[in-house]
């Protein structure tokens, strides 16, 4: 086990304390293991004897980090942690340079590059693995085109970069940087659908009706070149830009002049997007009456310093043209899912069961305090269930609040060979196929496409045999691989939002209740960080804690707090190693 930390020396014998919060207790390190290291410097420890009831943890330093500057520390921390897979093998390298020389062909794919086919993504992605177009027909329906980016031509079966894209599983963000599943060779290379390239790519073509309804689809293995690249924020100036009511010159984004700069260069491809949103919007609105729940519940958006400080924290702005590309993915999605369902084909579905009795049970309690019960049979409650809460409780206050008690109340979606469905997205065949450069199911996905294509679906026995047990090992494997990714991407903003409350200490915040315990209450403030108020620091009194309508009362004021109170607190600790901040309640 390896980990980082400060080394503090004293003369016969040093020892270091650890990053890591969870790691109690100092390493002891012998002087014959310090290799050269000064006090208060950051170093590299590997971990020769473990703890007991009786002594510290050993360890010799096997690195010193003294040229490190602190984002990269911070990374390695998680790396150590988490035991993420971050340097690529020499061999994996290798590969993947020299397999990104090949040329493209059109030999057994369908020409697609004289399309209008457009990307959308954040400013600072690199890695394009989807691209759209939309047709609008005389009949009034549209043709939707989604293509990914065919990975599986390049990332063979056993091949060394097969092998290490199953250990990584899914590719990690944290802080401004990305742990690849792939090699950047391909991930930033030659699978990424950059702008004016000839591309390999898998296309989805569906007809889709006016009811958002996919009456007739088709998939191909095709040659495509990106007509332009375009950002969230591109796409939602044209679509919005000329609206009054858009233009804020404090945002960078929303100025004047960015959005006359983007609609001037732009003009030609209006009419394009203009279907993009009319489309999105039908589709949006058929999910809305299946039940899909949609979570409203904002990201954390962290600006950095170049050296990793945390400059700004505040919730991520969702626009018309992440709706847009949500839509066509999840469609897409279910139409694979539900084509390769009914060929009995083997392959990796992206499950989400019902939440359980109990779990309901618990959630209606504490919905109670805001007067919204989960409706319909206990033992088969719908996803329209959940959806009509979401309904009731949007743009109020408490809006953000009770999304988060119904996510917390549905179970964690995962990778199986059999399809079950998806409760979340209110839809009986589902899977994960528009992101083969960063998840490891849709690459697999994209495999047993292909086998399909070039087989004119026609399998042998073996192969299907052998398809289906790979299905079910990898389904395992990425469901682990993405719950490690997804809580060291946690644990990387929880170090970074209580890292910039230290620089905000004393200082006071609007907030809501957004947990009521029998310690004291969580408090999350309007940039999405979230602190403990305990007992202490509510008041000069006793608060009881009533578990069932999960709400805590003052002994003597009669003061009581629930879910959703709007309160006031002052900053009075945080701490980035910890990654916890507390709160102390201001009474007005």
């Amino acid at each position: 086990m390896r980990i980082t930390g400060t080394f503090e020396k004293s003369r016969n014998f040093g020892f270091v304390i650890p990053d890591n919060h969870n790691i109690k207790g100092d390493i002891f390190i012998s002087k014959s293991n310090w290799k050269k290291a000064k006090n208060n410097q950051k170093v590299l420890v590997e971990i020769t004897k473990k703890a007991s009831k009786d002594k510290k943890a050993e360890g010799r330093i096997i690195e010193i980090l003294k040229d490190i500057n602190e984002i990269d520390l911070d990374m390695m921390t998680m790396v150590e942690e988490f035991k993420l897979p971050y340097e690529f093998p020499k061999k994996v390298i290798e590969e993947a340079k020299r397999i990104s020389k090949q040329k493209v062909s059109l030999k057994s794919r369908v020409d697609f590059r004289d399309k209008e086919i457009f990307t959308i993504d954040g400013e600072d992605a690199k890695d394009l693995d989807d691209a759209v177009s939309v047709e609008l027909n005389e009949d009034g329906t549209y043709n939707l085109g989604v293509y990914i980016a065919d990975v599986s031509h390049y990332v063979k079966e056993e091949s060394e970069l097969d092998k290490e894209a199953i250990i990584r599983g899914t590719s990690v963000y944290m802080f401004d940087r990305v742990i690849p599943m792939l090699p950047t060779q391909l991930s930033n290379g030659c699978c990424s659908l950059n702008t004016g390239k000839d591309r390999y790519a898998i296309c989805v073509n569906m007809r889709i009706n006016q009811k958002g309804q996919v009456i007739d689809s088709d998939i191909k293995k095709c040659v495509i070149n990106v007509t332009k690249r375009m950002s969230y924020n591109e796409v939602t100036a044209i679509l919005e830009g000329n609206s009054k009511e858009y233009i804020d010159n404090s945002n960078k984004y929303k100025s004047e002049k960015y959005v006359n700069k983007v609609l001037k260069e732009n003009e030609q491809f209006f009419n394009h997007f203009m279907r993009m949103r009319d489309l999105a919007e039908i589709l949006k609105n058929k999910r809305k009456k299946d039940g899909y729940l949609s979570l409203d519940i904002p990201e954390s958006k962290i600006t950095l310093s170049k050296i990793g400080k945390p400059l700004n924290v505040e919730p991520y702005e969702t626009t018309i043209s992440n709706d847009i590309i949500e839509q066509f993915m999840l469609i897409a999605n279910e139409t694979v899912a539900e084509h390769f369902y009914w060929l009995n084909a083997p392959f990796i579905y992206r499950v989400h069961d019902k939440p359980s009795e109990e779990k309901i049970k618990e959630l209606n309690k504490y919905l109670f305090s805001f007067g919204y019960r989960i409706k319909g049979k206990k033992d088969d409650v719908k996803p329209k269930a959940f959806s009509q809460i979401l309904d009731d409780v949007k743009g109020k206050e408490e809006e953000n609040v009770v999304s988060n008690l119904l996510l917390r109340t549905l179970k964690i979606a995962r990778y199986e060979a059999t399809n079950k469905g998806h409760f979340g997205i209110a839809s009986k065949f589902y899977c994960h196929f528009t992101s083969p450069i960063r998840r490891y199911p849709d690459l697999f996905i994209h495999r047993v496409i292909s086998k399909y294509l070039e087989s004119n679906y026609v399998l042998s026995e073996e192969l299907i045999n052998k398809l289906n047990i790979l299905a079910t090992i990898y389904a395992e494997s990425s469901s682990i691989c993405e719950q490690n990714a997804t809580k060291a991407e946690r644990e990387s903003k929880d170090m970074k939002k209580a890292e910039y409350m230290e620089q905000h200490l004393w200082e006071e915040y609007d907030g809501i209740v957004s947990g009521v315990t029998n310690f004291g209450l969580f408090v999350q403030l309007h940039n999405t960080i979230e602190g403990l108020v305990r007992f202490e620091n509510m008041g000069n009194e006793y608060f009881t804690y009533d578990e069932e309508k999960k709400t805590l009362t003052g002994e003597n004021s009669g003061k009581k707090y629930k879910l959703g109170d709007s309160v006031k607190v002052r900053v009075i600790e945080a701490r980035k190693d910890t990654r916890k901040c507390a709160f102390e309640l201001i009474n007005n």
